[in-house]
């Protein structure tokens, strides 16, 4: 920090860097910018002195010289669902990683206008990519609205965009999740369905019917739900009251917590007389009552794979137009075998 002519502290600046590691401005600027072209000797004096006068780059006037922001975006919406949240998080740490700054733009309602407006909010900002976490039919067709000079990467849209997406193979995991249920001889699997318009509950619901189509087996009615805890309790009440009914799969943990606790009100042991398959793995899944058995998504490397696939959008790289992420299922004591 060095002091203006009022006597105030002022910021430091390029110039006073330059001076204090005895170099000229132009060098202070390649170390800057990563440029090969500098002594390692020289880049830790340079390095040195700015962090003596705790010298903050004026990222604005950066972006004017070198034409990159070095920053991506993000739209979100808000949210307390786990798998949303925990994928904002993932592309925070690989954007870190990748050595990009990340702006987040939420939105309240995932409808096209305000996915279209998010967007523009961040191309103010000057970001060099965008990736939208909108898995709802009515935002995820927003995007196909893009102008195409924009480098943009969809999480969970489902396949029917054009945009590059980077996803969960949602049909595959409720396949695996039903197949272990009929596997463990239950007759049937009833199923607790996520709600209308979310490309993820439409896959999940369609790998649960392929799954009983492969078997033979009969498929029940599926009972809606909207990802909440109080409409797997809903929908628990009514299957609890149907003793013939002895597996189910949610299309996620929350809607199976509320499953488990209308299947305990009403007297039926889990899994004595029903086995629970829940979706997502949520921190929680191993501490419920009893431990949830469930088809696990890697939030972690969704957010990493969206990050390089931005990355090679942004860098001019041919990108891949789909990625689909293999879940896995955790088989924990909500499942047992009636043989």
């Amino acid at each position: 920090m060095t002091r203006a002519r009022s006597g105030q502290p002022r910021s430091a600046v390029m110039t006073d860097v330059a001076r204090l590691a005895g170099v000229s401005h132009q060098t202070v600027s390649r170390v800057l910018n990563d440029h090969t072209k500098v002594r390692p000797e020289t880049r830790e004096r340079v390095l040195e002195a700015m962090r003596q006068l705790d010298y903050q780059p004026n990222s604005a006037a950066r972006t004017l010289v070198t034409k990159r922001s070095n920053t991506l975006g993000i739209v979100t919406f808000d949210s307390t669902l786990f798998g949303p949240a925990s994928m904002v998080y993932g592309i925070e740490q690989a954007a870190r990683a990748a050595g990009y700054f990340v702006s987040i733009a939420s939105i309240s309602a995932l409808g096209r206008r305000a996915v279209l407006d998010a967007i523009n909010r961040l191309r103010e900002q000057t970001v060099e990519g965008i990736v939208a976490i909108v898995p709802k039919d009515s935002a995820a067709e927003a995007l196909d609205a893009v102008p195409a000079g924009i480098s943009l990467v969809g999480v969970g849209i489902g396949h029917t965009s054009g945009v590059p997406m980077v996803g969960v193979d949602n049909t595959a995991g409720a396949a695996t999740a039903t197949r272990h249920l009929l596997s463990l001889g239950h007759a049937t699997v009833h199923h607790i369905a996520g709600p209308a318009g979310w490309p993820e509950a439409r896959e999940r619901q369609a790998g649960w019917r392929e799954a009983l189509a492969e078997a033979g087996a009969p498929a029940p009615e599926a009972l809606d739900g909207d990802w909440s805890s109080r409409s797997g309790y809903e929908a628990g009440r009514r299957l609890a009251a149907d003793p013939s009914v002895t597996a189910v799969f949610c299309a996620n943990d929350h809607m199976a917590l509320g499953l488990l606790r209308a299947l305990h009100e009403a007297g039926r042991g889990v899994p004595d007389d029903v086995s629970v398959v829940g979706f997502d793995d949520i921190p929680e899944a191993p501490f419920m009552i009893p431990p949830l058995t469930t088809v696990q998504q890697d939030f972690g490397e969704v957010g990493r794979r969206s990050m390089q696939l931005l990355v090679e959008l942004a860098t001019g790289d041919r990108p891949h137009g789909q990625i689909l992420l293999t879940p896995t299922l955790q088989v924990r004591d909500s499942t047992r075998d009636l043989r």
